[in-house]
């Protein structure tokens, strides 16, 4: 439910996070993200015939977006700096902080400031929290939040080319360049490239868990290797690929258990996929045997998604 008044202000003080609105200092509400169905959406007509209303509904639900206090969304005014910090650091879920020498102290966004430096966020950025956002800048902003899962973007693009080419924002309109830099990020549009960065931490969570599970199951015993797949649940494929010499495959899918000579297996591949859209959700390989070391592999920023 949505905080007003009284409420609103004692929910301020004890979650120590505020977020800018542009136009003022004001502050708003931030929410901690909370479990699906604990916050109320936005006024349906404010959005409800909008490209990005799923995307809206869905951050507003799980709590990494917000409306003004007049509870609407306003989808098509253009998100500003300390609006986009704010959301990433929701969903990054930030609670360590770092120095923001460019903000002096008292001011209504240093606290969000400062759990992004920490987080990384604001590499190479100018702190500017009522700046209404290009996509270049929005773009800057999404891969540095999300270095620490995805690694570095293809050099050869521009933040905004990368961020298209990945999948996470969409192009220019028909008729201009794709990967032109200077258009503005509506908040419709902010709502649809956070979504995107939700569900992809979310999943890289649970591949690692079930890789987790995986790699604890796995033990060498007579001369085989012995372990099981975890049975995961309808959202994600999970498969243990062994390469038998020579040059053979030989598989293992959801909830299936393996017993498979040592000494006929070169490397172990082991995949969680989202089975609603196919990304990568975790990959490692095992390639040392008889060694069980394992390495990540899980698809990076640098390769187009679905490639």
């Amino acid at each position: 439910m949505k905080l007003s008044g009284k409420a609103l202000w004692t929910s301020l003080l004890l979650l120590g996070i505020t977020v800018g609105q542009s136009g003022g200092s004001a502050g708003v509400l931030v929410h901690k993200v909370e479990a699906a169905g604990a916050i109320k959406p936005a006024a349906a007509s404010d959005y409800a015939s909008h490209p990005a209303k799923e995307a809206i509904a869905f951050g507003l639900q799980k709590g990494y977006i917000w409306t003004y206090p007049d509870e609407k969304f306003h989808p098509e005014q253009t998100v500003t700096q300390s609006q986009f910090v704010a959301s990433l650091v929701a969903i990054r879920q930030v609670s360590e902080k770092a120095p923001v020498p460019e903000l002096a102290a008292g001011h209504w966004a240093k606290d969000i400031y400062e759990r992004a430096q920490k987080a990384g966020i604001l590499a190479n950025v100018k702190i500017d929290p009522n700046k209404p956002l290009t996509k270049e800048e929005a773009a800057a902003l999404v891969f540095n939040a999300w270095r620490p899962f995805r690694g570095e973007k293809n050099p050869n693009l521009t933040n905004t080319g990368a961020l298209i080419t990945w999948g996470w924002m969409k192009a220019a309109p028909s008729g201009q360049p794709k990967f032109r830099e200077d258009l503005p990020v509506t908040r419709g549009d902010a709502a649809e490239i956070l979504r995107y960065l939700w569900t992809d931490k979310w999943q890289l969570e649970q591949g690692a868990k079930y890789a987790a599970e995986f790699h604890k199951s796995l033990k060498i015993v007579n001369g085989k290797i012995i372990g099981k797949v975890p049975i995961g649940d309808k959202n994600f494929k999970i498969v243990a690929m062994f390469v038998t010499k020579p040059n053979g495959l030989e598989g293992f899918g959801n909830n299936q258990s393996f017993s498979v000579p040592l000494n006929n297996v070169e490397s172990i591949a082991f995949y969680v996929i989202n089975a609603n859209d196919s990304t990568d959700a975790g990959t490692f390989r095992y390639s040392k045997l008889p060694s069980l070391e394992r390495t990540d592999i899980s698809q990076r920023f640098h390769t187009p998604r679905g490639e």
